[in-house]
């Protein structure tokens, strides 16, 4: 089941800041402020040593709640990723990449992934100018994706997240405009900068 609580609190019982928050907004700047802070307390305080187990499971959770999906969700791309020979902690983090909602999230044409999602399931995202309203719909290389009614993009939320000047687009990602373009394989390089893959593939391989 795919978690639906108060997200400042998850981002701080984390340490980490999720993406779940809209840039920019007051509750966004009062995570930041307040991130090093686990909810409950009132100051930093120092933190008892936790085990490898509790590592694992922090780092599979910041990944969870990162792209907003289950813990089905997640098992089920661990276990396609440990089938494939290679990398698995690459093709895990391909599978969650290509998710159709990190997409038009990672594109900028939404400020959140829970935004994003909203976009899909409410059908205003098509892929190869097919309307698609499935979020967790898998892109491929060469898919074109963009808005199916151009007025989406005058939604302030949607405008400012498009105006965006800090918004750095994946290089395995092209976007001209409204137009998106999935040019590559995704790369976990993204990923690793916030979650220890490592940890999670331990966590699962137990």
């Amino acid at each position: 089941m795919r978690y639906t609580g108060p997200k400042n609190r998850i981002a701080r019982q984390l340490n980490v800041d999720l993406g779940l928050k809209t840039p920019g907004t007051k509750s966004h700047a009062r995570l930041l402020k307040r991130l090093n802070i686990p909810p409950g307390q009132h100051g930093v305080k120092g933190r008892k040593k936790v085990s490898e187990r509790a590592l694992q499971l922090r780092e599979k959770q910041k990944l969870r709640f990162m792209f907003g999906i289950s813990e089905n969700q997640l098992k089920k791309y661990f276990k396609k990723a440990s089938k494939k020979k290679g990398n698995t902690a690459l093709f895990l983090c391909q599978f969650l990449e290509r998710r159709l909602d990190n997409i038009v999230y990672r594109l900028g044409f939404a400020p959140t992934r829970a935004a994003a999602r909203q976009l899909i399931s409410h059908k205003h995202i098509k892929v190869n100018d097919k309307v698609l309203n499935i979020p967790s719909y898998l892109v491929k290389v060469n898919d074109i994706i963009t808005f199916a009614d151009d007025k989406m993009t005058q939604v302030p939320e949607i405008k400012q997240s498009l105006e965006n000047k800090d918004l750095t687009i994946p290089s395995w990602l092209k976007r001209e405009g409204i137009v998106g373009k999935v040019i590559d394989q995704p790369s976990s390089e993204l990923i690793e900068k916030q979650v220890h893959l490592r940890l999670v593939i331990e966590y699962y391989s137990r």
